[in-house]
């Protein structure tokens, strides 16, 4: 059984965020970067399948800069197996990541396709939904445990509600979730051998797949500081400026 994982680099979770001064995006320069989290939880899970005997082979498949090898090369010393670089200087709107991937699903014949939920830095949640209605496989979404077996998935998934439990048809895509796994910590050993590990460079135009942005940003911002808070001596004074200040009551 082959495994697709697409990861994708982002900036590092521990860093702040700034926006430019013309409020045209997010100021990359010189920010720190790495793997999605999201994504990490999917390597992860892939390479414990593949562990358990379940899967043969674990694909990581990326779209962005050049830099993004170095994403790939992180997900490989997980235990991925090797990596394609699907190389863009502009940012890929979801959408045609979406038709990107479903591509490369096709061309490797990819079983399962075990991705993050969703990148932090655009939070959009849809590339995994978009992808199962272009590939017209099964979708378990949020899945938070996955078996394998018998060309099926059993998914266990976090609704709002508490837990759904799905059964689905392979080949299918499951997005990950928080608390799927732990991801690992890759040893120096294998962050060497990760280094031998064989990354294909493509482009867009190699799968066919236009990926002219349709979408266009008219501004971002900060979001408003937050208001210092006020201390209340009773309950009644605070049920008061929660009525007349807060307006909730």
């Amino acid at each position: 059984m082959k495994v697709l994982v697409p990861v994708k680099r982002v900036i590092d979770y521990n860093v702040k965020a700034r926006v430019k001064p013309d409020q045209s995006g997010v100021d990359l320069a010189n920010v720190k970067m790495s793997m999605n989290p999201f994504c990490e939880i999917a390597v992860e899970e892939a390479v414990r399948l593949k562990e358990k005997g379940v899967a043969t082979e674990v694909v990581i498949v990326s779209i962005g800069p050049a830099q993004a090898q170095e994403t790939i090369r992180t997900a490989l010393a997980m235990g991925g197996d090797r990596g394609i670089l699907i190389q863009s200087d502009t940012d890929v709107e979801p959408l045609a990541v979406a038709k990107l991937l479903a591509a490369v699903a096709k061309d490797e014949g990819a079983d399962v396709v075990l991705m993050g939920k969703q990148a932090i830095d655009g939070d959009n949640n849809a590339v995994g939904q978009m992808l199962s209605t272009l590939l017209d496989w099964p979708q378990a979404t949020f899945a938070s445990k996955v078996e394998i077996g018998g060309g099926k998935a059993l998914v266990t998934r976090e609704v709002d509600g508490g837990l759904q439990v799905l059964e689905v048809d392979l080949p299918a895509v499951i997005t990950a979730d928080l608390r799927l796994n732990e991801p690992r910590y890759a040893s120096l050993p294998n962050i060497m051998k990760a280094k031998k590990k064989e990354i294909a460079t493509k482009t867009t135009g190699d799968y066919g797949v236009d990926v002219a942005p349709r979408l266009k940003v008219l501004k971002v911002a900060e979001p408003a500081k937050r208001s210092a808070g006020v201390k209340v001596e009773n309950a009644a004074e605070l049920v008061a400026k929660l009525k007349t200040e807060a307006g909730v009551l």
